[in-house]
């Protein structure tokens, strides 16, 4: 195969964004040619052609999800803690990156960062994958000359939210699937074996059960208003998710689901267990209290839960103590507020917060298992009674057909 020239933009071995041109068979095989030279590349194109991203072997370009994200933070923190310098961290997390989302961040992020903006302004230009918690953390530790061991707490807490979230999706998805396959198996009865048995029925009138009568008339019911039912049912939901977004809406969900019977101490104990964990991790950090008030309180993502966290706020900043000021605003369980005291008056607030969050969350995780425990049998039951009552409601007119013949 004839070589061709490419045109590249790459960064040295210090950082420096570099230009030029190179021979090569293909664009991989230019790439490969200039890594061996200690170039990492940032763009390639064959000379009068279309640029080329470079993208290793492996590397996709879905979104990061919180998995990607929680590991590139502990990669980050890995390697600071090892004693690398900050641009040189963020060219190896780039070439070990599977997200290639993440990577080109990354690229972006080491060519601010070698001009000489810190890693957590470079990294907040994209707030959509790095929220507050995430650089505002990181400034601290930047500022307090501790950046690798504040990126492994920050990566501890996401790595513990990723935990949380996997979960609470596998405890859901066996309860998810009885449900499922329970409104399938209604659904078949009432749509599609009870309108063929209706003329069975029909010449025997009034004389029919009560329960048959009940079931034939839910039936036609269904079949005959399907499509007013379905797109009854596509209002109510889209409404509903429209509603939940504005603030009015979103206030009564989230104070329905606190006070909610079975689920509501768990939801709660899982939003008070976050907003520690962020305090904890924004002090220890170096944060200043109030902006770490503030941000945690947004990271609970419950509005109910947010008033309060804001009242505190408002009232440490009269100078009142933080456990003192939570016992007062309400919302915040004793061992919260005990503990913040403790770490209050021992100057080891980071420490306690961390405690009281891995408390919470011993706590979630056996509440969450006793509510499947209670879900999955729940399901069986309801669904055992509604075929039950189909079942029975449909042998009772042949049951009394029968005698009549006798």
């Amino acid at each position: 195969m004839a070589q061709q020239t490419f045109a590249y933009t790459a960064l040295d071995a210090g950082g420096a964004r570099k230009t030029g041109t190179v021979d090569a068979d293909s664009s991989d095989a230019a790439i490969a040619r200039l890594a061996s030279e200690g170039r990492f590349v940032l763009e390639i194109n064959a000379a009068g052609g279309a640029v080329q991203q470079a993208e290793p072997t492996g590397v996709n370009t879905k979104q990061p999800s919180a998995q990607d994200l929680a590991l590139f933070t502990r990669r980050l923190a890995d390697l600071a803690l090892a004693g690398l310098p900050l641009d040189r961290v963020l060219k190896v997390v780039a070439q070990q990156s599977e997200s290639g989302v993440l990577k080109r961040i990354c690229e972006e992020a080491l060519i601010d960062v070698s001009s000489g903006l810190p890693v957590s302004q470079a990294l907040g230009k994209h707030p959509k994958y790095f929220n507050n918690i995430f650089t505002q953390t990181l400034r601290a530790g930047e500022a307090s000359g501790q950046f690798g061991e504040v990126a492994g707490r920050l990566a501890d807490y996401q790595e513990k939210d990723v935990t949380r979230r996997g979960q609470i999706t596998s405890a859901m998805v066996y309860p998810t699937l009885l449900a499922t396959v329970a409104l399938g198996v209604i659904t078949f009865l009432m749509t599609f074996v009870l309108p063929r048995m209706s003329g069975v029925f029909t010449d025997m009138g009034n004389d029919l059960p009560i329960t048959t009568r009940i079931l034939m008339d839910t039936s036609k019911f269904l079949t005959g208003h399907w499509l007013v039912l379905l797109i009854t049912i596509v209002v109510v939901v889209f409404g509903g998710r429209a509603w939940f977004k504005t603030p009015s809406g979103s206030e009564a969900r989230d104070r329905f689901l606190l006070s909610a019977p079975l689920v509501g101490p768990v939801i709660t104990k899982a939003t008070i267990s976050r907003f520690a964990r962020v305090l904890g991790t924004l002090i220890f950090g170096g944060v200043p209290i109030l902006e770490a008030l503030e941000i945690a309180g947004l990271s609970a993502n419950n509005q109910v839960f947010l008033k309060s966290a804001r009242v505190v706020e408002e009232e440490v900043r009269a100078g009142r103590p933080i456990a003192d000021a939570m016992e007062e605003a309400g919302g915040f369980p004793p061992v919260l507020t005990n503990m913040i005291a403790v770490g209050e008056e021992t100057g080891d607030l980071a420490k306690m917060l961390g405690r009281v969050a891995d408390s919470l969350d011993f706590e979630v995780d056996t509440g969450m298992r006793r509510i499947v425990s209670l879900v999955e049998p729940v399901i069986v039951l309801f669904m055992g009674t509604v075929v039950g009552f189909v079942v029975v409601s449909v042998l009772l007119p042949i049951y009394q057909a029968q005698n009549l013949v006798k």
